[in-house]
């Protein structure tokens, strides 16, 4: 979950955001609305009606996965949300390497929110978290969306990416064991929580090849301790040289040597 759109409810949402960044999307969807344009024409404009935060998020992602490109290899999200990250993974592939049908994309999460919070995931900024927190059941349209996805892309017909729904902490040892051939070339870290964190990490990174990206969300953020604790823990026998994308304040990621 990106912070720069925080969950509903005022203890989640602080003092991250000015009232003009409050207010900024009802006064877009306002003239979105108001626009007398095709539906489609308005999203071929689109930059037009997204707000920056949305690009630079865009552009982050194109960053990330530059790194990930010439590595063998699938790329991993762990946790979907409402699917902007997935999609832009699905977008930037079938433009960058419309050909390599063996990179697939697997997307895990529960499409229910949180199954499970623990005291390792409570912060004082974020209030008492609670299993069900950032619903987003959108398993059966990202589906859809897919299918058209699919229908235009190159080699279409070749399945690309695939929602792994569940809990995580159950379904990834599940999806290893039917899974012998995966190798990761990225892995993007995006659970929020410490549980699902942990257990995606010991699964995921063995397979993980000398230069892929590990990726992060939600490194070093006070509303979510979770998943830096993981981190810390797994990588204690191994200091990862995390980096940042210098124009946006979020994803944290690591090269692996």
């Amino acid at each position: 979950m990106n912070p720069t759109t925080p969950p509903s409810g005022p203890a989640l949402e602080g003092g991250f955001r000015t009232e003009a960044e409050r207010v900024a999307g009802a006064r877009l969807k306002e003239i979105f609305e108001r626009c007398p344009d095709p539906w489609e024409k308005k999203m071929e404009a689109f930059p037009k009606y997204v707000k920056r935060q949305n690009i630079t998020r865009l552009l982050a992602q194109y960053e990330v996965f530059k790194r990930a490109l010439p590595v063998k290899g699938s790329i991993v999200e762990c946790g979907v949300f409402r699917g902007a990250t997935l999609m832009a993974w699905a977008h930037l592939s079938a433009i960058l390497e419309p050909v390599n049908l063996t990179r697939r994309i697997y997307g895990f999460d529960s499409f229910e929110g949180f199954p499970a919070v623990s005291g390792k995931d409570q912060a004082a900024l974020t209030g008492q978290l609670a299993p069900g927190a950032l619903y987003g059941n959108c398993h059966d349209e990202l589906k859809e969306i897919l299918q058209v996805h699919d229908s235009t892309r190159f080699l279409g017909h070749v399945p690309k990416v695939q929602l792994v729904k569940g809990d995580a902490t159950k379904t990834i040892p599940e999806f290893i064991a039917q899974n012998q051939h995966l190798v990761v070339s990225l892995l993007f870290m995006d659970f929020d929580l410490y549980e699902p964190t942990r257990v995606a990490l010991e699964h995921f990174v063995p397979r993980m090849p000398k230069g892929a990206v590990l990726a992060f969300d939600e490194l070093d953020n006070p509303l979510w301790p979770g998943e830096t604790r993981a981190m810390l823990e797994h990588s204690a026998g191994r200091r990862l040289a995390l980096q940042r994308i210098e124009f946006d304040p979020y994803i944290g990621f690591a090269v692996l040597d």
